[in-house]
């Protein structure tokens, strides 16, 4: 029988891009190969991922998409809490995740069954089937560390973070705020807390935990995770950090698939051809990032103040009370949004883009000299491989988690620092571009950011730490 393994990504794109991507990665280890991903129709922005799916179908034939049919949400169900609403849909999918499983194990011999943190849900299907589970952890081992440590912390308080105001120490970690714990765990109150708890549960009964990062840029958190410090009651499953998987798709789902016209990619490009080297900021934040009307006038004057060169994707403001776009966004209208005169008065220094850019091809730009990022992980290894400093600005999921790790732990980003509602005034936008791009701060940061850069293409190279242990992981499908 043909040899296969089975891939289970979380709805949002992001998820899908990194499965996809270490799809690819098991392929280039063994071409013979083939590669199963099951689709759960995402409960917003149905569509968004079809182009992306097909252009890989139609070029990559060992990979095999299986979408699980859609599933019916319950009348009563909140569709703003986004968290809930994706564990939702993959609780109701379960049933096609087993018969779609047990489809694929008759005609090839499963090798295992990676799922998703988010997808722990379907654990229990794979076990019944006598298929090893295993988890693909897209975020940083650090927060790995935080979901491994998070039963541990939810016996010894019961208090919500968001109330505790205080460090908390995890293995591995600098001190955390416990209000910067990932967003979804913040108020034990909150169902989605508890379906946290419950995974983290499942993550040392895996088989084995396959990460998107490398050993040089997270070696504490790794090191602490294999001593067992984070699971001090059990085992800890072997840890396969197989990264950076970048990419070489960028995220035009989420915002816009068909970027047309002004501020399309080609135009954004030829913009940056004409600006010197290291001098653009480029402000840029994830497929589901938002802000309101207000935080953007802060963020353009805070910009024209600071006299940096800029490019800034801009996207509609939330609207039906949503922190998130997970609805499809209408394009932007820029001189509503924007300060009355701002786009003539930098039109020599700046370009504002609608909605979407091609990050990656931007950030390895060589007119790029930083990013403002919202701190989400794939964006934090496009940054470290383009070797492009950071200005970290979280606005939801673990990205409050992900500031402090690239600030206080890696030394690749400086902070934006928010006031008590979240809102940043044009005075600190204005302070962390400059230091980013003109003071000793930056120069530190960028010099850190691209030793980073040598290290991820080391560990990715023969012979590096990446791929060892990819070698080990097939080891381990070997042994059983």
């Amino acid at each position: 029988m043909v040899e296969a393994v089975v891939l289970y990504p979380s709805p949002p794109i992001g998820h899908l891009l990194a499965m996809v991507e270490l799809g690819k990665l098991l392929l280039s280890h063994r071409p013979s190969l083939s590669i199963h991903i099951l689709i759960a129709t995402p409960p917003y922005q149905a569509e968004s991922t079809a182009p992306y799916i097909a252009a890989v179908s139609s070029t990559i034939p060992s990979i095999v998409f299986h979408k699980l049919p859609k599933v019916t949400l319950l009348p009563s169900t909140d569709v703003t809490h986004h968290e809930f609403l994706t564990f939702e849909v993959l609780r109701l999918s379960n049933p096609n995740v087993h018969e779609t499983l047990l489809s694929i194990s008759k005609d090839y011999k499963v090798h295992a069954f990676i799922m998703d943190f988010f997808c722990t849900v379907a654990f229990k299907v794979a076990v019944d089937l006598s298929i090893p589970p295993y988890f693909f952890y897209t975020s940083g081992v650090a927060t790995l560390s935080s979901f491994f440590y998070l039963p541990t912390l939810h016996n010894n308080t019961t208090k919500s973070f968001k109330e505790l105001n205080l460090l908390l120490h995890i293995p591995g970690v600098p001190p955390v705020p416990s209000a910067d714990m990932p967003k979804p765990v913040l108020d034990r109150n909150d169902q989605v807390y508890h379906i946290f708890i419950n995974n983290s549960m499942y993550l040392p009964k895996s088989a084995g935990i396959i990460i998107n990062s490398f050993e040089s840029l997270e070696p504490r958190a790794i090191k602490a995770i294999r001593d067992g410090l984070c699971v001090p009651d059990g085992p800890t499953p072997p840890l396969y950090c197989i990264g950076p998987l970048i990419a070489d798709v960028d995220r035009r789902s989420g915002a816009r698939s068909n970027a047309a016209g002004e501020g399309a990619p080609d135009d954004c490009l030829m913009w940056l051809d004409k600006q010197p080297s290291k001098s653009v900021v480029f402000l840029c934040f994830g497929s589901l990032g938002l802000f309101s009307a207000q935080q953007l006038k802060e963020i353009a004057e805070g910009l024209e103040r600071s006299e940096q060169r800029f490019l800034w994707v801009v996207r509609n403001p939330p609207s039906e009370n949503l922190s998130v776009a997970i609805k499809e966004q209408s394009e932007p209208d820029l001189n509503t949004l924007l300060p009355m005169g701002f786009l003539e008065r930098t039109k020599e220094r700046g370009k504002v883009v609608k909605s979407w850019a091609p990050q990656v091809a931007v950030l390895n730009h060589d007119s790029i000299g930083g990013f403002v990022t919202h701190c989400g992980w794939n964006s934090v290894l496009e940054s470290v491989c383009a070797g492009v400093p950071m200005v970290a600005w979280p606005l939801y999921a673990e990205q409050r988690f992900n500031r402090v790790l690239l600030v206080e732990e890696m030394k690749i980003a400086l902070p934006m620092v928010e006031s008590e509602t979240g809102f940043v005034d044009s005075s600190e936008v204005e302070k962390r571009v400059r230091e980013l791009m003109e003071w000793e701060q930056g120069k530190l940061v960028r010099e850190r950011t691209v030793a980073m850069k040598h290290a991820a293409k080391a560990a990715m190279s023969e012979g590096g730490s990446s791929r060892i242990a990819l070698a080990k992981l097939f080891e381990s499908w070997k042994k059983e």
